[in-house]
């Protein structure tokens, strides 16, 4: 790429089918009793029957859920993914531990990261491993450690993991990326199982330091932080709640988890073999919340800021401002308990709001079992949507605000809801991935019971990833079977993240998965379709700019986007905001409303390929 414009703050740079499958009514009753199928531990065929009736949309029957499975003809434009991990020089292998225990952490990893640490303008990629259990490593295996890979700038990565600092053990899960002293480089906070077995007990922030040689490393400074982070932490983020310029940090926790707990709630579906525990066998454990005091310097202000909660078993979360106010919301997914929407008070607290925004739970009333979430403005309208994965049975739930900012559950009519319900979803995200401006959707799916297979035909532990295409006002296609071999892969999905790791202006996927390999999807878009990028550097606001909001104009009609951390499940996504254009040949105009308050407006024309540096004030 080469410069077109400096100055003024501004560098401008050219450049389907549904699986329907029985569900053991004892493995699904077990992890989800008394939700929708209170009496049906032996029945498969009334059980599928009571999953469509209960769990669905209301008025959808079996009938429209097998049509839905025929593959749909739409005006989706010639996308297809290909698995290039190994062509990329990827070889990493996620560890879960996994022992005739069953440990619960062993089924919930692995999470990871697109994130540019050293600031050449090209993504690197971060993994997040486990570990093996005290007695339980492979003769003469090595020590799983966290992987980062420097992009070469040509399609391939190098493993960089000793040479920056990071091959460390630890039962990781997640990771939130994010400059948190504002020095201009990516930190790292890595969520940690912290309970009972492993040495490491708590979530540990990196911060990217200079190397003294012209290159950088990640030194471990959580004990100076004050960041005293134990517990089963899961998926986390960065945000400015009260506007300082400084990010504080949102962490996840799911169970109250050791091991005493698993062997008190062993559980066998048919008397002989020993199977993970329920979410219900375990108490709750709060999210938390850390106050950037600067200096390096982190305050844990969770009870006082409202976050505190006694039936958070969080698995997901996503910062948005869903009002529109100017302050930064925390949207939080939960596991069999009431989702959260914790509404900025604007004072330093928090109030939940779940129940009366409609997002708490089901149209029937009922927890689900929340996992993946991110927001995006699907419609075009200038408000956000929210999606929600949920466990097998359950589908994918898609919160629409009405004219009342009321959310309402619009997966069925929407056309994402049947195709999701027999998958268990977790890392999901909108993107949109064909760019013709409206954002389409992606969920990798795995099951939680490794030998689901064995146990229930038609039922897998492994499962094929989602991808859904917008075909504008928020209706969505199955698009999947038709979007390139690499998405019917059965993996043991958890956590996904998408960026652009090559800069053809086109959105990839990096799919991370229990106990398996990672799997780069490379993005080959033949549509012919126009976009610009936008790169924000806060001065008053925070220097990663988390929390504005960006509207872009094309052709008369307008998208909104968020800068923003976390979002998805265990994974943190490219920052960057790419708006598709679709056949425009340019941007007409592009407001940006800082969270520091300050509102910027560039007139156009700005061409489409163009990648646009945005300095605040400048």
């Amino acid at each position: 790429m080469r410069s077109l414009l400096s100055g003024n703050g501004k560098e401008w740079l050219r450049k389907d089918e549904v699986r329907l499958a029985s569900m053991d009514g004892k493995v699904y009753a077990a992890w989800h009793a008394g939700r929708c199928l209170p009496a049906l531990l032996g029945c498969v065929g009334l059980l599928l029957a009571v999953l469509l009736a209960g769990c669905g949309p209301r008025g959808e029957d079996i009938s429209a859920l097998a049509a839905s499975s025929k593959p749909v003809a739409d005006e989706a434009p010639a996308v297809v993914f290909t698995d290039v991990t190994e062509k990329a020089g990827i070889h990493f292998q996620h560890v879960n531990g996994a022992s005739p225990e069953k440990w619960l952490p062993e089924t919930m990893g692995g999470g990871g990261a697109f994130l540019d640490y050293d600031n050449d303008g090209w993504l690197d990629i971060l993994l997040i491993n486990g570990d093996y259990w005290p007695g339980h490593a492979p003769k003469g295996a090595p020590r799983p450690t966290l992987a980062l890979y420097r992009n070469n700038h040509n399609g391939t990565f190098t493993d960089v993991t000793r040479k920056v600092g990071l091959d460390v053990t630890l039962y990781g899960m997640g990771v939130a990326v994010g400059d948190y002293d504002n020095d201009g480089y990516d930190d790292l906070f890595i969520t940690v199982v912290g309970n009972g077995l492993t040495p490491v007990k708590s979530s540990r922030l990196y911060h990217n330091v200079s190397n003294g040689h012209g290159g950088r490393r990640f030194a471990d400074v959580t004990a100076a932080s004050g960041i005293q982070d134990t517990g089963f932490a899961t998926s986390a983020a960065w945000l400015d709640y009260d506007r300082d310029s400084k990010l504080d940090l949102f962490v996840c926790h799911y169970v109250r988890w050791n091991p005493d707990i698993d062997r008190n709630n062993a559980y066998s579906v048919d008397g002989i073999h020993k199977s993970y525990a329920t979410p219900q066998s375990y108490p709750a454990e709060s999210c938390r919340l850390y106050h950037n005091l600067g200096g390096g310097r982190f305050e844990d202000v969770t009870r006082r800021s409202g976050i505190w909660n006694a039936r958070s078993k969080a698995l997901g979360v996503a910062i948005c401002d869903y009002d529109g106010d100017g302050r930064p919301d925390i949207f939080v997914a939960n596991d069999t308990e009431p989702n959260f929407l914790f509404h900025n008070q604007g004072d330093g607290t928090f109030k939940d709001v779940g129940i009366e925004s409609g997002i708490a739970l089901s149209d029937e009333g009922r927890s689900r079992a929340g996992m993946g979430i991110d927001t995006a403005d699907v419609r075009n309208a200038g408000k956000p949507d929210v999606l929600i994965t949920n466990f097998a049975g359950e589908q994918l739930t898609l919160y629409r605000q009405d004219a009342s900012g009321l959310f309402q559950d619009v997966a069925g009519r929407s056309g994402v809801g049947n195709a999701t319900q027999m998958y268990l979803g977790f890392g999901a995200f909108f993107f949109d991935y064909d760019l013709d401006g409206w954002p389409d959707l992606f969920i990798t799916n795995g099951h939680v019971m490794d030998d689901i297979d064995r146990r229930d035909a038609g039922v897998t532990y492994a499962e094929p990833s989602l991808l859904f295409h917008n075909r504008g006002q928020g209706q969505f296609t199955d698009v999947s079977a038709r979007s390139g071999m690499a998405l019917s892969v059965r993996r043991v999905g958890r956590g996904a993240a998408c960026g652009d790791y090559d800069n053809d202006g086109s959105p990839d996927i990096l799919i991370l998965t229990n106990g398996g390999r990672p799997a780069l999807l490379h993005n080959n878009n033949h549509t012919g379709n126009g976009w610009i990028r936008l790169i924000l550097v806060g001065t008053e606001s925070n220097r990663d700019a988390i929390g504005a909001r960006v509207r872009v104009t094309a052709d008369g009609w307008t998208q909104t986007q968020e800068v923003r951390s976390g979002s998805s499940y265990l994974a943190s996504s490219d920052r960057r905001l790419t708006f598709g254009l679709g056949s425009a040949a340019q941007a007409d105009r592009v407001e940006i409303r800082w969270p520091s308050g300050r509102v910027q407006q560039l007139s156009g024309p700005i061409p489409r390929g163009t990648v646009l540096k945005v300095v605040e004030g400048g």
